[in-house]
C-alpha cells in the first residue's frame, strides 16, 4: 500500500486464505464438545456464474474432482450454489477447498462469494440448542456463524451467533466488522 493510499484512507482488500478452512475441523471439535453441535454434512461454495459454457466447464471439472455428493443449484439472487455433501467433516473441507481453488484458478476468483457449512444439533446436545451455518467469506477470509430462526420472516438468533464466535474464535479467524455478517436466507445449505 502507497502513501497516497494511507492518505486517501484506500486500504488492500484481505487475501482470501482457503487453507484456513482447514482449520474448520478443529473448530467443529470444539463446537461438539462445548455445544453438542456437529456438522450437518453439507456444504456449498456460493459464487456469480457468468454465463457461458466457461461456468458449466468449471462445475463439470469440480464435479469429477469430488465424485460423489456434488449438485448445484440458483438462488432467488442468480447466485449459484456448488453443493456438497459428505458425513467426514474433513474430507468435506478438502471437496470445498477443492471447488474454491478450481473456480479461483479457472479465473471466477472475482465472482466467489463464500462458502458455507452446515452444522445441528448431535446427540449430547442440551434441549435448546439450534442449527446454524458457519460461513467463509471468501474475500476477506474469515468466518462468521448465521444462525436463521424463521426464513420466511427473515429473523436470526444473533444470540446464538455471538455464542459461536466465542466458542470458534481461537480456532478459526472470525470476521470482527459484525456489519460483514450477512443474512442469507435462501441458501440451500442445511
Amino acid at each position: 500500500m502507497g502513501l497516497f493510499d494511507t492518505i486517501l484512507g484506500r486500504t488492500k482488500p484481505v487475501r482470501a486464505n482457503l487453507d484456513a478452512l482447514f482449520a474448520l475441523p478443529t473448530a467443529a471439535l470444539t463446537l461438539q464438545s462445548a455445544g453438542g453441535l456437529v456438522s450437518s454434512g453439507h456444504a456449498g461454495v456460493c459464487w456469480k456464474p457468468p454465463p457461458g459454457q466457461g461456468a458449466a466447464d468449471a462445475q463439470k471439472e469440480i464435479s469429477e474432482l469430488v465424485g460423489d455428493g456434488f449438485g448445484h443449484a440458483q438462488d432467488r439472487f442468480d447466485y449459484g450454489w456448488l453443493l456438497l455433501d459428505d458425513p467426514d467433516l474433513e474430507e468435506l473441507v478438502t471437496k470445498i477447498h477443492m471447488a474454491n481453488s478450481t473456480l479461483q484458478d479457472n479465473g471466477w476468483g472475482p465472482q466467489l462469494l463464500c462458502s458455507v457449512f452446515g452444522f445441528v444439533p448431535g446427540p449430547d446436545a442440551p434441549d435448546d440448542a439450534r442449527a446454524f451455518r458457519l460461513v467463509y467469506l471468501f474475500k476477506r477470509g474469515t468466518f462468521y456463524p448465521f444462525a436463521p430462526v424463521d426464513v420466511k420472516s427473515e429473523r436470526r438468533d444473533t444470540e446464538l451467533e455471538l455464542r459461536i464466535r466465542t466458542m470458534v474464535g481461537a480456532d478459526l479467524p472470525v470476521e470482527a466488522d459484525l456489519s460483514r455478517w450477512f443474512p442469507m436466507w435462501d441458501m440451500p445449505v442445511a
